[in-house]
């Protein structure tokens, strides 16, 4: 029995005109040296070369005007540093300054990959046999620097899409949330990052019973205080910030505290080390929200945190159905801050609006972690590949807490030997879960396989391909990264189920495959397939 899939000739190629206005800053001495030079321009050289700015890039973005104005607040603490006061400037001068500090960035002119596909929460003005779908892609550009963005489009009848027209005023969120932090809670997850381990005093221990605030709150865990201090007797505690905090606090009130501490006349390495771990702990939690008046296509979520400032990869996006029918839409995806990786989690029911908080635990330590799209028996349950080899399963009472895993499948044909991980979030099907895979053989060759599993009890196979179900033809192949298809999320539409999926790292395109036809051979003994 064999499954034909078939690969549409659409694609999504990434685009260079595509760009956002970054704040750029340089050392505080060079910002000074820009700023005074900007100030002693005349009036008259100031309007000159404002207007000229808005000629040249006001139909790039929009509202340039307001980007730099927003850019300028951001040089507060050089203007402290060279005693000129911002109320003396002119809304002209203002703007004229943040221009010095504005860098356009082409967001996806290296690579437009790694698609998932999520119904849209739209379905207006749609018919009976047409699905409105959105497309979540890695968008990389310079530096090889990852954000997230959409598309927006109809699938017919016949699952051709048709694209909904792409938005040319690309935008960062317009509002930045910073999220609030229970201290017993931001403790512990202190002693779970990096290499640092410290001890929880006990006064702070006595509060761990005292019901906080927040909903993201992490559990407690059970340390072995003393053990910890004779150990890392070299660490300090972070009690010397902390201290100097409600048993609830605002990132801003956090990083109020650290700015005081460094000015102390005693800070030591030790010091500086745990201020920066508790700067990129906090900064990894965040809402962000975008203006009701872009188009899906032109809202980009940029790294904001630490955690990720060196890209947002390899968002699984999933339309979550909660026990009492409410919709949300979560997003797992792959932080990277340049060294260290940090699974987290984004929550949407809109698209305009998104939270940001990372996922905790002791198997949050790797890439392509994917939710179920609802609970089983009363619990979360998620995908993972906590040893970069394996497919792994787990169970949870919080979205974002967890603790332990099962291996349900390793690798076992030769296409797969090297890893095996999913493909976006599990398919609820009548006959079970079907998992889309990929899987890593010879010659690094990224295919994508699948595997059906029961409904009631996911941690058993109920078939697996004994074959590549895709693997890159001779078009698919060429790219940044050669011999490689990888997808991160498919969907059923008209008894077809439709699988996103990115080309060698370069650009995107989908295919189809009968949905029957696959449960059948997922099903057989035998599972071959047409390529």
């Amino acid at each position: 029995m064999q499954v034909a899939v078939s690969r549409k000739k659409f694609v999504f190629s990434p685009d260079p005109t595509r760009i956002i206005a970054r704040f750029l800053y340089v050392s505080d001495e060079r910002s000074a040296d820009i700023i005074r030079k900007v100030l002693a321009m005349s009036e008259k050289d100031v309007n000159i070369a404002m207007s000229q700015l808005l000629r040249g890039y006001s139909r790039r973005h929009r509202n340039i005007s307001k980007i730099f104005e927003k850019h300028f607040a951001k040089l507060a603490p050089v203007f402290e540093k060279i005693e000129v006061n911002e109320e003396d400037l002119t809304e002209t001068q203002k703007a004229l300054l943040g221009s010095y500090f504005t860098m356009e960035y082409s967001i996806e002119s290296a690579a437009f990959f790694n698609p998932s596909i999520v119904e849209n929460p739209d379905q207006s003005e749609t018919r009976s046999d047409e699905k409105r779908v959105i497309f979540s892609f890695r968008a990389t550009g310079e530096g090889h620097i990852s954000s997230i963005v959409f598309r927006s489009g109809v699938l017919d009848r016949n699952n051709n899409l048709i694209l909904e027209p792409v938005g040319r005023m690309l935008a960062e969120a317009d509002v930045i949330k910073r999220n609030i932090y229970n201290k017993v809670s931001f403790l512990e997850k202190l002693l779970e990052i990096h290499e640092t381990r410290n001890y929880i005093s006990p006064a702070i221990l006595d509060k761990r019973d005292e019901k906080p605030d927040q909903a993201n709150i992490i559990p407690p865990v059970i340390i072995d205080q003393q053990s910890q201090v004779q150990e890392h007797t070299s660490v300090v505690s972070p009690s010397f910030i902390l201290d100097n905090l409600g048993d609830s606090f605002t990132y801003g009130e956090l990083m109020m505290q650290i700015d005081l501490a460094r000015k102390l006349p005693d800070i030591s390495e030790d010091h500086v080390k745990m201020m920066n771990q508790m700067m990129w702990l906090a900064s990894s939690h965040y809402e962000i929200t975008f203006s009701i008046d872009s188009a899906i296509s032109e809202r980009v979520i940029f790294p904001i945190s630490a955690t990720e400032q060196r890209g947002i990869e390899d968002a699984r996006f999933v339309k979550f159905t909660d026990d009492n029918g409410e919709i949300t839409y979560y997003a797992t995806y792959t932080a990277y801050d340049g060294t260290s990786i940090l699974p987290k989690l984004i929550k949407t029911s809109d698209f305009y609006t998104f939270k940001i908080l990372p996922i905790n635990g002791e198997i949050a330590q790797n890439k392509g972690m994917a939710l179920f799209p609802r609970k089983i028996k009363g619990k979360y349950v998620m995908l993972c590949r906590i040893d970069g080899v394996n497919n792994y399963i787990a169970f949870s009472d919080s979205i974002n807490m967890w603790h332990e895993a099962k291996i349900i499948q390793q690798p076992k044909y030769p296409w797969e030997l090297v890893q095996l991980g999913n493909a976006g979030s599990p398919i609820e099907t009548e006959d079970g879960w079907l998992v889309i895979t990929h899987a890593v053989g010879s010659m690094r060759e990224y295919s994508l396989g699948a595997s059906l599993y029961e409904l009631d009890n996911p941690e058993k196979e109920i078939g697996r391909l004994s074959s590549p179900l895709m693997v890159p033809n001779e078009t698919e192949r060429e790219g940044y990264v050669p011999n490689v298809i990888y997808s991160c999320g498919s969907i059923i539409h008209n008894e077809d189920l439709i699988i996103p999926y990115a080309m060698s790292d370069h650009s995107s395109t989908y295919a189809t495959v009968n949905l029957k036809e696959l449960l059948d051979v997922l099903k057989s003994a035998e599972s071959k397939t047409v390529k």
